[in-house]
């Protein structure tokens, strides 16, 4: 079968005209509900979350119900065009890469300020890439996520934190001007730089509220009250509360933006069943929610809510952890699991339209998926073979799941982890089911204190890079898949490197046949998730990056 290759504007475009197409289709949608606020610019705006965020200093998140919120407080250097994955202008008006793109060059947009009144310019730039280059302590360290997966190491590494920096030093030559040098080029940008952890703060405000003291207990981490309450950008937002009780985080309009929001205020409403959320946009408590159940789309169009579905750019996989049960560590028993599962059956029966079944760990829209990879259809007989083989047939494994969340590649974990698990069964494998809350510990006890044996999880591209998908799951040791295996760490470190264009996305295809033939986890779905809106709420852009902004909303 011969491929239609894309280049990586054309897929940004096809992107990005997906977006347009789902908010064309729905946004002559009519209701006689009233909403909150009127009359175009102005009023309150109250949307529906699906879980708490873990608190809001972008560098010690990894998580999406955090960064909808910090995206709208704080900006990042470059940002995506609404509704694509293409790069725009924002506290940078301007970035240039050396001949060797070991030197990045920041023109900066003049007059911004932050909010709490201090200057946005180029020393506040140095400040947040040595602020992070330079954190200390282990327990800070393993948080910040982003930065190890692109930088790779700090000033001095500590704890489980390793490897060469890419970082090197940072120069403002002006106040309008910043030059980062990087030790080695990174293949990550410049779209890296679009990352909600890598967002400008203010320096004042991180020294006054001693920003980087994190401490750990047990599985739990802290923060200072930096991270809880005085969270401080250029956004057209900024923070007022966070009432945990009631589960509301407000902010309101940033006046020292250069791009205020129209709105006074804006609400995020915790509400983690989405049958709750769906009630509570029909009573108009809340204006939207994310991720509405793919069933109810119908249902919810024909009521007058506006389904603005995201093009696919995520990924959900079943997690293997090979240091927790000798026998995962055998490909034929990784390979069994991944035969046994039926995801033909499962996206068509659990997930929305337009989603697919995953091949690769990479979403067909990136540069770097192929086609030429090892796949594993359904194949229950075949499974059971291998199983025996590897005398593996009377199989256990602790099978853990989240609760309390719906994620855009996974709009309902125990409807997804009940189908799986039957798959399993089928072929002869005993699960033992551990349910945890989405922030009350399941991330950590999967991806840093390795309990599982298998597990749900999965990815949202940030950007539109193919690292940033297998680099991030694979491009070293890590607990959560457990596993050492140089020659793959190896062949994406050169992926990483390579020059952009052909070269890099042929670098990035190469690996991904070596991830399928080693199958360290098992790619289950490309997910097509959708957010919902009130007919009366004006200037929502569906994002294939889930990085819906909420500034330029209107409530009409």
């Amino acid at each position: 079968m011969q491929l239609l290759r894309l280049t990586r504007t054309r897929r940004a475009a096809l992107i990005g005209l997906a977006g347009a197409l789902a908010v064309s289709l729905t946004g002559c949608a009519q209701s006689q509900r009233d909403e909150a606020g009127g009359g175009g610019s102005g009023g309150t705006m109250v949307f529906g979350d699906t879980g708490n965020p873990k608190m809001f200093d972008p560098v010690f998140n990894d998580d999406g119900e955090t960064f909808r919120i910090t995206r709208q407080m704080l900006d990042t250097l470059i940002q995506n065009k609404p509704g694509t994955a293409e790069l725009e202008p924002s506290l940078a008006t301007k970035w240039e890469p050396s001949n060797d793109s070991k030197t990045w060059t920041f023109t900066l947009k003049p007059g911004v300020k932050f909010s709490d009144g201090t200057p946005f310019d180029a020393a506040a730039v140095c400040f947040n890439f040595n602020r992070w280059y330079n954190m200390k302590g282990a327990a800070a360290q393993s948080q910040m996520i982003y930065y190890g997966d692109v930088f790779e190491g700090f000033a001095k590494n500590e704890g489980d934190a390793g490897g060469s920096p890419v970082y090197k030093s940072c120069e403002a030559k002006d106040a309008g001007t910043a030059v980062l040098n990087l030790n080695k080029a990174k293949g990550a940008f410049p779209a890296a730089f679009t990352l909600p952890s890598f967002a400008m703060q203010s320096p004042t405000a991180l020294k006054q509220y001693d920003a980087d003291k994190v401490t750990q207990s047990g599985d739990s981490f802290s923060y200072s009250d930096y991270a809880y309450k005085h969270v401080t950008g250029t956004g057209p937002f900024k923070f007022e509360s966070w009432d945990q009780g009631k589960g509301e985080i407000t902010l309101v309009r940033n006046d020292t933006s250069a791009e205020p929001a129209k709105l006074d205020k804006l609400v995020f409403k915790v509400i983690p069943d989405e049958n709750a959320r769906k009630q509570a946009l029909k009573a108009g408590d809340i204006q939207g929610y994310d991720f509405p159940a793919p069933a109810d789309y119908g249902l919810l169009r024909n009521e007058g809510e506006q389904v603005l579905i995201r093009p696919s750019f995520n990924v959900l996989y079943l997690g293997i952890n090979q240091a927790g049960n000798p026998k995962l560590q055998d490909v034929r028993v990784r390979q069994a699991l991944a035969y046994g599962i039926n995801r033909d059956q499962f996206v068509k029966s659990k997930l929305a339209e337009g989603s697919e079944v995953a091949t690769e760990f990479v979403p067909k829209a990136v540069e770097g998926y192929t086609d030429d990879v090892a796949k594993y259809p359904y194949d229950q007989a075949k499974a059971k073979q291998l199983l025996a083989e590897a005398g593996a047939s009377n199989l256990t494994l602790k099978f853990y799941y989240p609760t309390e969340v719906t994620r855009p590649y996974m709009p309902n974990p125990a409807d997804t982890f009940t189908a799986i698990s039957e798959d399993l069964k089928a072929i002869g494998i005993t699960i033992q089911p551990v349910a945890e809350p989405w922030n009350g510990g399941y991330k950590d006890d999967v991806q840093k204190f390795h309990k599982q044996d298998i597990h749900l999880l999965g990815w949202t591209g940030d950007y539109n890079d193919a690292g940033n998908f297998v680099g991030t799951f694979f491009g070293r040791e890590k607990p959560e898949f457990g596993f050492n295996n140089p020659a793959l760490f190896s062949a994406l470190s050169a992926a990483d490197a390579a020059p952009p264009g052909d070269q890099h996305a042929k670098a990035y295809q190469a690996a991904n046949k070596q991830i399928m033939d080693y199958l360290p986890a098992i790619p289950i779905a490309y997910p097509t998730p959708a957010i919902v809106v009130g007919p009366k709420i004006k200037g929502v852009v569906a994002s294939p990056l889930t990085d819906e902004r909420f500034n330029n909303v209107t409530i009409g």
